[in-house]
């Protein structure tokens, strides 16, 4: 079973049918998906986790982190940076372009 897909799709306010045709599945599939313990292949899990901009993790319940999952460099950071990082993380997609905009004036006018 995709533990957190029917929670996913209530935030959306979307039906089983637009999830459905939205990454190429039926309907039928959706609800077995969310109720019978029928597990989707690796193609389907990972449309899935690209509709909602999510992890395969989340998905299944192996993770608690809701964002997609991304790439990222390692960097020696201090106490202040790395809390900086953090809070960043759990923004939202607006949030984080109002800090981008933010950052960017501040570079431009040096």
């Amino acid at each position: 079973m995709v533990k957190n897909l029917k929670q996913l799709r209530s935030e959306k306010g979307i039906s089983q049918q637009f999830l459905a045709e939205a990454i190429g599945v039926s309907q039928q599939s959706i609800y077995k998906y969310e109720t019978q313990n029928v597990e989707p292949d690796f193609d389907i899990l990972t449309a899935l986790a690209d509709f909602f901009s999510t992890s395969v993790d989340y998905l299944i319940g192996h993770s608690d982190i809701r964002h997609k999952i991304e790439a990222v460099s390692t960097f020696d950071l201090n106490e202040d940076e790395a809390s900086l990082i953090n809070a960043y993380r759990k923004l939202t997609k607006d949030e984080k372009q109002s800090l981008h905009l933010i950052a960017n004036n501040y570079n431009s006018n040096k």
